[in-house]
């Protein structure tokens, strides 16, 4: 536990000043909470350390009291992370505040943060407690917490429905407690930007002491606002945001790190201010969250959703080859993407047909890009997104569309204590059919492990997803699969009522894909040659 003098000096009046947000990541602790992204140890300690080399100043790591492997966590973040302050969650009671002191011990830069409620639907119907006994509880815990970590920050939980003059009250005795940040959240996403904006300035101008702490905005994403209201918080002189990669966290979520981060950079001639995040890797830690909790992004979603650098409309398409300002205020590379899509389907110009094959080395003549561009038709028109081994199929003149040459005639998988096992019977089209089986880490592992030893052909996994189609208990999944091979990435799809059918269908698809396109005959392990 850190000692008086140990203590970081209180934040100065220089730095509230400096035009400069500082963020405050809780994916870890308001994120992680939420149902369908819980995380291990090792996962937490993977993401805590994208998030420093992201270039968050505070992550907020859990809350110790919480569990033991909540405790665990947070001490091992602790002692592991160089820059970034270490942050942990604490109630006013002195068990949780002595809890996040231990977890903290070996951080570089510690902070406890704290809370208790102050509206007075909390204080009636969750703690049972009057103003007084609020405000007696919070103060104490503020003077105690203050000796035990660098820095104490104070949250009054459900701030934006609490009396103002209460709430003005309580956080001016925090700052001469030693608090060195005050949260206001917008627990449950009930305010407008407006109201944020005029919550905000009022606070500034009644609590005492205003200008030696830097005020901090929390605000939830219930009425779709978390956002915009952490935007309004911040032109209010709000200089700390509480938030979340992807947006996750309770019921509808926390506003959005990235989305709040790469507005105050696209539009700093308005806001005038910016944060130290390296923006270069929004996407890559935004990817590495989908993975560690299983939980993909939505394709609209802002700054890093598959289709927020990605354009399909004829029009949008045809500027875009004109000139990318058109459609685009950011940069994909900005964002850590490689670069825009213009996807090819039912809404796709002659345009954006003709560049993408020239980028594929394919050179048509116009008469030939004529019917290309009629047979795209007919496929996109079907509600397909064309990729690039369509467009090669079609630029020789093949289906796309084209099933073969191999076919499933058996498959059968079986999961066993730590391991898995699957055995495939696959029938080619010249004639002859080929046996395979596997063992793999699970069903689905299996089963592609089978597929690529009967068909010769080695895929590099890049990934997976499955989707259900429909309910109840012969609802259909829809298996998506990427995956590398000869240097190209490649698409499969397969539908099944099981899941692993429906991986096997999209694997060998892939696998028909290749080796309708590879120019070379095929040789199969046991010497056969297609």
């Amino acid at each position: 536990m850190k000692s008086i003098d140990q203590q970081q000096a209180p934040t100065s009046e220089a730095d509230v000043a400096a035009d400069r947000v500082r963020i405050f990541d809780t994916t870890l602790r308001d994120g992680e909470q939420a149902p369908g992204f819980s995380m291990d140890r090792r996962a937490k300690l993977r993401m805590a350390l994208a998030l420093e080399a992201l270039g968050v100043d505070v992550l907020e790591a859990g809350f110790p009291q919480a569990s033991p492997d909540d405790f665990g966590a947070v001490a091992e973040i602790a002692k592991a992370l160089r820059h970034t302050t270490v942050c942990g969650l604490a109630r006013c009671q002195n068990g949780d505040i002595d809890s996040a002191a231990r977890a903290l011990e070996a951080a570089r830069h510690s902070r406890i943060h704290l809370f208790i409620s102050t509206s007075p639907l909390h204080r009636e119907h969750k703690l049972g407690m009057s103003k007084a006994q609020v405000f007696d509880a919070a103060i104490a815990s503020i003077e105690r917490a203050r000796h035990l970590c660098d820095e104490v920050e104070f949250s009054a939980e459900d701030a934006t429905r609490t009396e103002p003059e209460f709430l003005a009250e309580i956080f001016s005795a925090a700052v001469a407690a030693g608090a060195t940040t005050l949260n206001a959240p917008d627990t449950v996403g009930y305010n407008t930007p407006g109201e944020m904006a005029d919550f905000f300035a009022y606070l500034r101008r009644h609590v005492q002491g205003a200008d030696k702490v830097i005020f901090s905005s929390h605000c939830h994403d219930d009425l779709g606002m978390a956002v915009a209201n952490t935007l309004a918080s911040i032109s209010a002189g709000v200089r700390q945001v509480e938030c979340t990669i992807n947006g996750i966290g309770e019921r509808a979520g926390n506003a959005s790190l990235e989305e709040i981060v790469m507005a105050l950079k696209v539009r700093a001639p308005y806001f005038g201010i910016d944060t130290r995040i390296d923006t270069r890797r929004l996407y890559g830690t935004s990817k590495l969250l989908t993975e560690l909790t299983g939980q993909p992004v939505q394709r609209n979603k802002a700054i890093v959703g598959a289709n927020a650098f990605a354009h399909e409309s004829g029009i949008h398409q045809h500027g875009m080859l004109k000139h990318r300002g058109t459609y685009e205020i950011m940069r994909p590379q900005d964002v850590g993407i490689a670069e825009t899509t213009l996807v090819l389907g039912k809404h796709s110009g002659r345009a954006a047909l003709r560049q993408r094959l020239q980028t594929l080395g394919h050179t048509p003549a116009d008469a030939a890009l004529d019917e290309i561009f009629a047979r795209f038709k007919v496929l996109a028109d079907r509600g397909r997104e064309l990729h690039d081994e369509d467009l090669h199929a079609l630029a020789r003149g093949e289906d796309p569309d084209a099933t073969g040459p191999w076919r499933i005639v058996q498959l059968h998988s079986s999961s066993h204590l730590g391991s898995a096992s699957a055995s495939v019977k696959l029938a080619h089209e010249h004639g002859h059919e080929v046996s395979e089986a596997a063992i793999g880490d699970g069903p689905v592992d299996a089963v592609l492990r089978a597929i690529e030893r009967a068909t010769g052909t080695a895929l590099e996994l890049t990934r997976f997803q499955v989707d259900a189609m429909s309910e109840g208990g012969d609802a259909h999944g829809h298996a998506q699969l990427r995956a590398r091979h000869a240097s190209r990435e490649w698409r499969g799809d397969g539908v099944s009522t099981d899941i692993v059918e429906a991986t096997a269908l999209a694997a060998l698809s892939i696998v028909n894909r290749i080796e309708r396109q590879t120019p070379v005959a095929i040789k199969h392990p046991q010497g056969v040659t297609a």
